[in-house]
């Protein structure tokens, strides 16, 4: 970052304080809206990334896949682009597309009957296949990047507060302030490197000698957890049995809760702290509990439960703590950070920054048994760890199966995406 990009991100930050201040107000970051607005987010991307057009009949597994199990899911994803303006940039550089672009082949999707050879069929005509590759320099490029696992959490639960069930799980807090920087910055420039694009923080007590109220950072996961800092400020949705279930809850950023009557609802991601996220897994490697390379979430969770003393310490240390929000009773699955339903084995997680929300996806890697995964996915979820133009994380769906499989995965892979062909010229 220059000089004068730092002097701007200073008084950008500092005029943000200033209103907030001025304002004298608390404002209350939405559950889901605020997410999904910044999912949808698709404009100019930093480098990084290299896109190479591919013929589709080259992409691995392409005639093998039972390509039609994605279309129910590509419509969705469908849907929620047609809010976009038309004039909206989509991606960057060979895979800029205006949304009006998208929109004449989403029209195509919608209009595709179930059917393998059919969904084939409108891809081939519809789209272009790019394989994304890391630019690592020097002209040099890696189509291989890291692919892991998540799935929708289950644990048990309770409305309320009472025997076993002393683990709060909280909805966004009514003191939090969530600002998106771009919105305090020039419109002709994004915000400069090594600036974070959202703050999340508090007002602080007003200071008697300047009448001011200063943004302070959000609290800690310790400062939550353990010093009850939100009890006040955030209404707890459910109680739970289990801290270690509900960090892995914060991690996979969605569940289903077994309440005691039988019944059971459905929660999902509704923002965060705005501190940094830390992998339990690594965090533990760090301090000698687990060897390198032996952190699965399978063993994450077996060391934890076998070390309740320890457990808080250790889950302390990744500050960054979710919060959740009711999912309608009637959703088919969890909600991605596009607003839509995620479909197990068909949704994927990607870095937004290369991969578009909403992009069909051609996955060719290799699952935790070693199995062939070439198949058609759609971008629809992002991820704290999700970063980096190859990158990926896997959705399996819900239940210990989808948790075994989810903990062990961690594959080298590639995978190529799916670009509206550009529109002819006065069509």
């Amino acid at each position: 970052m220059t000089p004068n990009q730092r002097l701007l991100a200073v008084a950008v930050v500092s005029a943000l304080v200033g209103a907030i201040a001025g304002a004298g107000v608390m404002q209350r970051m939405l559950p889901g809206p605020e997410q999904r607005e910044q999912a949808r987010d698709q404009g100019p991307r930093e480098a990084g990334a290299v896109y190479t057009p591919v013929a589709v009949t080259t992409l691995p597994g392409w005639s093998q896949d039972a390509v039609g199990q994605a279309l129910p899911g590509l419509k969705r994803s469908c849907a929620a682009l047609k809010s976009l303006s038309p004039d909206t940039t989509i991606g960057n550089g060979p895979i800029a597309r205006p949304a009006s672009a998208w929109h004449a082949a989403c029209a195509a999707i919608q209009a595709t009957p179930d059917g393998d050879a059919n969904l084939r069929a409108t891809l081939e005509r519809e789209f272009m296949p790019y394989r994304v590759a890391s630019a690592t320099g020097a002209g040099r490029e890696t189509p291989k990047g890291l692919f892991t696992g998540y799935y929708e959490a289950e644990f048990n639960g309770s409305l309320q507060q009472g025997g076993s069930y002393q683990v709060p799980v909280y909805g966004p807090p009514r003191n939090m302030i969530v600002a998106n920087l771009k919105n305090f910055m020039p419109k002709s420039g994004p915000v400069p490197s090594g600036v974070p694009e959202v703050l999340v923080g508090r007002l602080d007590a007003e200071d008697a000698g300047l009448g001011q109220r200063r943004l302070r950072p959000y609290f800690t996961r310790e400062e939550i957890d353990h010093g009850r800092a939100i009890a006040d400020d955030a209404d707890v949705l459910l109680w739970a049995d289990d801290p270690v279930a509900v960090h892995i809850l914060h991690v996979q950023g969605s569940g289903r809760v077994n309440l005691p009557d039988g019944s059971q609802i459905r929660i999902g991601f509704a923002g965060h702290n705005g501190r940094s996220f830390r992998g339990i897994g690594s965090i533990l490697i760090e301090a000698g509990q687990l060897p390198a390379g032996g952190a699965s979430m399978i063993a994450v969770r077996d060391w934890l439960k076998q070390h309740p003393d320890q457990a808080a310490e250790f889950m302390n240390r990744n500050t960054r703590y979710i919060f959740f929000r009711r999912i309608p009773a009637d959703s088919e699955g969890p909600i991605g950070a596009q607003g839509i339903t995620l479909t197990p084995g068909r949704s994927l997680a990607v870095d937004q920054r290369y991969i578009p929300m909403g992009s069909p996806v051609w996955l060719d890697l290799k699952d935790p048994d070693n199995v062939e995964l070439q198949r058609l996915v759609v971008a629809q979820d992002v991820g704290s760890a999700i970063t980096g133009p190859v990158r990926g994380d896997y959705f399996w769906g819900h239940g210990e199966e989808a948790f075994q499989k989810a903990a062990r995965m961690k594959s080298q892979g590639s995978y190529f995406i799916f670009i509206p062909r550009p529109v002819p010229p006065g069509v």
